[in-house]
């Protein structure tokens, strides 16, 4: 299984992003995981597409 952590920074704390992704989990009844890589997985497909 491969693993990642995050780091926020000091910065981005003031924007409670853990906070934000948790309630969006619970929204949709999935885990902080499941949310995470969703949102990595949609920006880099965003991203390819505007390097096409």
């Amino acid at each position: 299984m491969d693993r990642i952590s995050i780091y926020v920074p000091q910065s981005k704390r003031t924007q409670k992003p853990l906070e934000r992704i948790n309630k969006v989990a619970k929204k949709q009844d999935r885990s902080l995981n499941y949310v995470v890589i969703q949102a990595i997985l949609e920006y880099v497909e965003r991203e390819e597409k505007k390097r096409k």
